[in-house]
């Protein structure tokens, strides 16, 4: 088959699926796939964004593997599509007949000859579907949902993985601001670029023990191996992230540390992912850790090197076109004054949407919300604040409290003058609070997102 042979089987077979033809980007990403580019080599010949691109090539995926009955993915959709050259008239999968038909090998047309029914190749083994890949566990990642673009960060995060391929990445922000959405959206994009993704929720029961040995038996059964014969060696896990190309993505590591001390400290019962993390950090191997949560370890904040192994994406609010979608989409087509609830509200897409819920079902406006300079917090906000805010120790409560009390920036000097902690212990505090993402820095300046101080002034 040529490539434009290929493109028009592909485009039928979408039309088939969808009842549409493939569009402009969905063609450029096909057509560079087979020709053997990279997302990034199709997304520069198409002047887009290389998120889109891969957004794109990963639906593109799915539809393809919901009609051919097999995985699809970049890595072998050339293959898939040569195999099933062999069906003619694509239109009957959209009533699922597939026939057998001509098919090419090494250029020449060769007729199927007739074959005895006990030969022929049963409809419904033809057009079951193959069970989804193994290298594949995301049982435990959510739902996307709703999402609202973060291109920038997404491809951030994509060069960091694929091109420059770091070995450890924490993903931090207040409670809210979208790790986890973020975070599912990259999988779906770069997935293909791993031979394993597997995503795991930590929770305060979970020990490393365990979460080993649940990697281990995944590999084990991907390989097809008995993993209850006795005489087998189980390898450790380092020798699988070497061995294979992985994406392991943590979600919620902050349930690893303790609460009441300083950011990124572990509970006893977790002490021994320090050593592991370092590790994954030190030993040389193909493979990726995503952590996400509300802190990260200690050791990877001091991190700031450009071409390092592991880095720290510290994710903020939305822009302004995002969070205005976020009215649109709760029912609030002509909103006036919206600025002020994104500057109130910091883009944070949880915040924004508990608010624009109030305004909703109260039928109020926003000038009338937002009386007086004071931020409504809704009880569904106060309970992710508290959830966040009661893991501090009683020092970085100290210091929350006073910086409540500023309207404008203050620096440390001005801070340790108002505040019973040392200023030696005020050192870490702050980078505490920083490494929580609770406290905002302006030079040597620091203050409180307006919900954070309004949430702590009502507690006062």
């Amino acid at each position: 088959m040529n490539l434009k042979e290929m493109l028009k089987l592909a485009d039928e077979i979408v039309f088939a699926k969808t009842g549409q033809h493939l569009d402009d980007l969905q063609e450029a990403v096909l057509r560079g796939t087979l020709q053997r580019e990279t997302y990034k080599q199709i997304a520069k010949n198409f002047d887009c964004s290389e998120s889109s691109v891969r957004k794109v090539g990963a639906e593109l995926w799915e539809i393809l593997s919901a009609e051919l009955g097999e995985e699809v993915s970049k890595s072998n959709v050339c293959s898939v599509i040569h195999r099933f050259k062999g069906y003619n008239n694509v239109s009957n999968f959209a009533q699922n007949k597939i026939a057998i038909a001509n098919f090419n090998i090494c250029g020449e047309a060769t007729q199927q000859p007739d074959l005895p029914n006990s030969h022929r190749p049963n409809e419904e083994t033809v057009n079951k579907k193959q069970p989804e890949t193994l290298h594949h566990d995301l049982s435990e990642m959510p739902e996307l949902g709703v999402f609202y673009s973060r291109t920038r960060e997404l491809d951030t995060l994509t060069t960091w993985m694929v091109q420059q391929r770091c070995r450890l990445i924490a993903l931090t922000g207040i409670c809210g601001i979208g790790k986890t959405s973020l975070a599912v959206q990259l999988v779906q994009q770069i997935k293909d670029d791993f031979e394993y993704v597997i995503w795991r929720t930590i929770d305060a029961s979970h020990r490393l023990e365990e979460f080993q040995h649940e990697l281990i038996q995944f590999f084990l059964q991907s390989e097809k191996l008995d993993s209850s014969a006795t005489n087998r060696k189980h390898l450790p896990l380092i020798k699988y992230l070497q061995k294979y190309r992985c994406l392991i993505i943590l979600d919620d590591v902050h349930h690893l540390f303790c609460s009441g001390e300083l950011a990124g400290k572990y509970k006893p019962e977790h002490e021994e992912y320090r050593s592991f993390l370092k590790q994954i950090e030190k030993l040389s191997h193909q493979s990726c850790f995503l952590l996400i949560g509300w802190e990260q370890p200690r050791e990877l904040t001091q991190i700031t090197c450009e071409n390092s192994p592991i880095q720290t994406l510290q994710l903020m609010g939305l822009d302004v076109e995002s969070t205005v979608q976020i009215f649109k989409d709760d029912g609030l087509r002509e909103i006036d004054h919206y600025s002020m609830l994104i500057q109130g509200y910091q883009g944070n897409p949880f915040w924004l949407k508990s608010v624009a819920n109030i305004i909703q079902d109260l039928g109020i406006s926003i000038p009338d919300l937002l009386q007086n300079d004071t931020l409504f917090l809704a009880e569904d906000l106060k309970d992710v604040l508290e959830q966040q805010l009661s893991r501090l120790s009683a020092q970085e409560n100290v210091v929350m409290s006073l910086l409540a009390k500023e309207i404008e920036p203050i620096n440390l000097v001005n801070l340790a003058e108002n505040s019973e902690v040392m200023l030696s212990n005020l050192f870490n505090v702050i980078q505490s609070l920083l490494r929580r993402c609770l406290i905002q820095q302006e030079g040597s300046f620091y203050f409180l997102q307006p919900v954070l101080r309004e949430y702590i002034r009502t507690k006062l």
